[in-house]
């Protein structure tokens, strides 16, 4: 049962994906998207579900640092509910506080440089969502 991580932003969406057993996490693409018309992620998400044999996803929960839930949380609930119905994958929320900048930060630690970090920090953020998940679920 592969699980697929998604850290969903307004113009992109970083992918990652689980092995087979579900014990690691491995990033796959970013996606460009537009956050107001689902239908420009809905062809290569499911081409990515169907070639992966995807049954769940978890998608990035940001909530704020008191733990409320702010409009970037909000969309994410709306994320998580569209690729239930569209996507027919059972679909989790999954606290992502503070991914971006520990991605950024294992980025920096690698000495990558500033314009590739920009082309994987949403992908290396799936990644951390995915496995911070598999490590609690397991």
């Amino acid at each position: 049962m592969k699980k697929i991580g998604l850290d969903v932003g307004e113009k992109t969406i970083g992918i990652a994906i689980s092995d087979a057993l579900g014990w690691t996490a491995q990033g796959l693409t970013t996606l460009c998207w537009d956050e107001n018309d689902y239908e420009s992620a809905r062809e290569r998400l499911k081409e990515i579900i169907e070639e992966h044999s995807i049954t769940e996803a978890v998608v990035g929960f940001p909530k704020n640092m008191n733990g409320t839930v702010g409009p970037r949380g909000e969309a994410s609930q709306v994320f998580a509910n569209w690729m239930e119905e569209e996507m027919n994958v059972k679909a989790h929320l999954w606290d992502e506080r503070l991914t971006t900048m520990a991605a950024e930060r294992v980025l920096l630690d690698a000495d990558v440089s500033r314009k590739k970090r920009k082309k994987v920090i949403d992908k290396m953020a799936a990644v951390m969502i995915l496995q911070s998940y598999l490590d609690a679920n397991q």
